[in-house]
């Protein structure tokens, strides 16, 4: 459910076929709180339709572009054709899961005794989507709450809904740090660079492996690779400045996904 009441245009937005005409297809638009919405047989698909029920019927779930939307009589415009197969199922996916979140949270109010109003109304603050936030929970721990002064049974009612519901996909990288010190304390410098890599980075797992003079293997786990790519430069970075600072020597010599 959307906190606007009206689409903008551009907007992709899920709709249930109620009617379907020779000319146009009505449908309601399923994050408005049901408003209706017209496709004209010209957005229906591309090229020239004989059956416009060949491509749209009553009870199904369509993916839609907003074209115009005139508030003062109530009208919104819609295109079908405008909506490829990549932006319709992201879209679905997106909406299944804001009807998760939104449940989750009727969860979480029902098991502390308080409206759902009084946790979706400071949220909305930060946030238009609420599964986002979930996945949030997963990864960062109740930090991701405390910002909104919730009371904490209603955080803990959050933390343990996430942790019941949410799978949050993980990915590695890897690379290989060369490092080298021939100072008198050089292991100690080794061993102070490598715990500069203990570098917190929410959402973010590193491991350092010695692999055997002078090579020392570190792996980033996160929730996705541009997120590991830049916690692995940054570790790697760390590790290397290091050894630098005290006139060693360092380099990352492979990485790999």
């Amino acid at each position: 459910m959307s906190e606007r009441l009206w689409p903008e245009d551009g907007e992709l937005v899920v709709c249930t076929v109620v009617d379907v005409k020779d000319f146009a297809a009505f449908v309601t638009l399923d994050e408005y709180e049901g408003r209706q919405g017209l496709i004209p047989i010209s957005e229906i698909a591309r090229g020239w339709i004989k059956y416009i029920r060949d491509y749209i019927r009553e009870g199904q779930k369509v993916v839609c572009k907003v074209l115009h939307v005139d508030t003062s009589r109530g009208h919104i415009d819609l295109s079908l054709k405008d909506v490829n197969d990549h932006q319709r199922r992201e879209k679905i996916q997106e909406w299944k899961n804001e009807q998760k979140a939104h449940k989750w949270i009727g969860f979480a109010a029902e098991a502390t005794g308080i409206n759902p109003a009084e946790i979706i109304d400071p949220l909305r603050a930060e946030y238009s989507l609420f599964y986002p936030l979930f996945e949030e929970l997963v990864i960062q721990g109740d930090d991701a709450l405390r910002r909104f002064n919730l009371p904490d049974p209603v955080i803990e009612a959050l933390m343990n809904v996430a942790a019941e519901n949410v799978k949050v996909q993980r990915v590695m990288i890897s690379g290989i740090i060369d490092m080298m010190s021939d100072k008198p304390d050089g292991v100690n410098i080794i061993r102070r660079a490598l715990r500069s890599a203990e570098t917190k980075i929410p959402g973010v797992d590193v491991d350092i492996t010695y692999l055997g003079a002078p090579r020392y293997q570190v792996k980033v786990t996160a929730t996705d690779y541009k997120v590991a790519e830049k916690a692995i430069e940054k570790v790697t970075s760390n590790v290397i400045g290091v050894v630098e600072r005290a006139g060693g020597t360092g380099k990352l010599i492979r990485k790999q996904k």
